[in-house]
């Protein structure tokens, strides 16, 4: 692919020796080069009693958002227990997102606590694998209500906090996702993570409820049109929480998407922020010199607990 040339304009303020300001416009062109396509393994399952997917792309350059990711057809996609029980992910046949998915029987689901899980995905004769053990997952005892005053600019905001308490025994990883009105909340800034009962490793919460930072952080990050924070919760609003296992690699991996994904943005990009780059994989190509790879495989066992709020 052929370089392309990104246009940035730079606003910034003129200061004279004379108490006057206005805006001035420059004009940079920058030459970025394009980046030859890798295949991107979104391989994220759990033991919900539900369809599971496993999404297969190709990576575009950065500056390429105005469309969706090409996706890869044509792969066979299978998940192989340590009892060596397979489950085959086929192509969907409507495939505009890259999807292959599996169904489970009635009553029937993927995975079990305590069990290793490897995925392989065969495509144009090269073979990609990765492993990951099912952890254990606490229940979701309880969703509350706080109210908070306002104070200044900000305005009376109500949100929820889940309850759940950290079996003992360190080690144990979290993704709480959490979906307001029947929408994930997926921004960067509403990614939630768990070490045992705290924020990381190193914060020596164990076997204990999870602390206030994690429990509140199942709300929506929102502002409004003059920059101030919104209420998280308006009166009847749903809240559906849930608790994934995941690997610590795993917890590793969704702490550099965040990096990357929550920045600052605009032209201090070039200058404060470390550079962009593809974060890391814990899927390989069997051919040590074959294509590379990106993406993640992690099978999670999931706890969930929905309720409506009324105040």
């Amino acid at each position: 692919m052929s370089s392309k040339a990104i246009r940035i304009c730079l606003r910034h303020l003129c200061l004279l020796t004379i108490p006057f300001l206005w805006a001035c416009d420059d004009e940079i062109d920058l030459t970025v080069s394009s980046a030859d396509p890798i295949i991107n393994i979104d391989a994220w399952i759990n033991d919900k009693p539900e369809t599971q997917r496993i999404y297969l792309t190709f990576t575009q350059d950065y500056f390429e958002n105005n469309s969706l990711p090409p996706v890869v057809r044509g792969a066979k996609v299978t998940v192989t227990d340590d009892e060596g029980n397979i489950y085959e992910f086929t192509e969907e046949s409507n495939n505009v997102n890259g999807a292959y998915s599996w169904q489970p029987g009635k009553g029937g689901k993927l995975g079990n606590v305590g069990k290793s899980y490897t995925l392989n995905v065969v495509y144009n004769g090269e073979t990609f694998t990765a492993t990951s053990v099912m952890k254990r997952v606490p229940p979701v005892d309880s969703l509350t209500l706080s109210y908070q005053e306002g104070q200044g600019m900000m305005d009376d905001s109500y949100r929820a906090e889940f309850w759940a308490t950290d079996p003992s025994g360190k080690g144990d990883s979290y993704w709480i996702r959490a979906y307001k009105n029947g929408q994930l909340l997926n921004k960067a800034s509403e990614v939630t993570t768990a070490y045992d009962a705290g924020t990381s490793s190193g914060s020596g919460f164990d076997g204990v409820t999870f602390i206030s930072p994690i429990r509140i952080g199942i709300n929506a990050n929102d502002f409004d049109e003059d920059d101030r924070p919104e209420s998280p919760l308006a009166n009847g609003d749903s809240i559906y929480v849930e608790i994934h296992s995941i690997n610590l690699v795993s917890f590793n991996y969704l702490a550099e998407v965040v990096s990357q994904a929550d920045r600052m943005g605009g032209i201090s990009e070039l200058f404060t922020s470390a550079p962009l780059a593809n974060v890391s994989t814990n899927i390989v190509n069997s051919n040590p010199n074959g294509s590379l790879v990106v993406g993640f495989f992690n099978v999670a066992a999931v706890s969930g607990l929905g309720k409506k709020f009324y105040f």
